[in-house]
């Protein structure tokens, strides 16, 4: 029984580490493609996908809209971002940021660094934090046992 209280957070710690992996990547990412090359691109597709809504969860709605543009080099690029302008329509042309060696991972979001390193922050100091009470929930159980 005492092994439940290390296995169970170490997993919980592994999983809220690989959720800080991914949102640092996912910033460094953003902030490189703005760094990066422009294009002008299109809206393909814009739609959205609701998740919850199950007994007493609320429901979630997330925008998506689907790309296409052109590199520099001539390569037709498509690609779908989450959380995008509402203001952008099917058809509308926008500007595509992206990096030349990795142009998929491109975004139309405009270039806003201090939302981006503010976001990023607030989640891993969020997931941080939830890492640090569960490291202390293991500390508190070994001292008590």
């Amino acid at each position: 029984m005492e092994v439940f209280f290390y296995i169970v957070p170490s997993i919980m710690i592994t999983v809220v580490l690989v959720g800080i992996a991914a949102v640092v990547r996912k910033a460094l990412w953003t902030n490189r493609a703005w760094s990066g090359a422009t294009a002008e691109g299109r809206c393909l597709r814009m739609f959205t996908t609701t998740s919850g809504g199950s007994g007493d969860s609320s429901v979630s709605t997330t925008l998506h809209h689907v790309y296409e543009f052109t590199t520099r080099d001539g390569r037709a690029v498509r690609f779908e971002e989450k959380n995008g302008p509402a203001t952008v329509l099917e058809g509308d042309i926008t500007t595509v940021w992206y990096v030349p060696d990795r142009p998929e991972r491109a975004t139309a979001q405009a270039p806003a660094r201090g939302r981006l390193m503010a976001g990023a922050g607030c989640a891993v100091v969020f997931l941080g934090g939830f890492a640090a009470g569960l490291v202390t929930v293991m500390v508190q159980f070994s001292q008590h046992f």
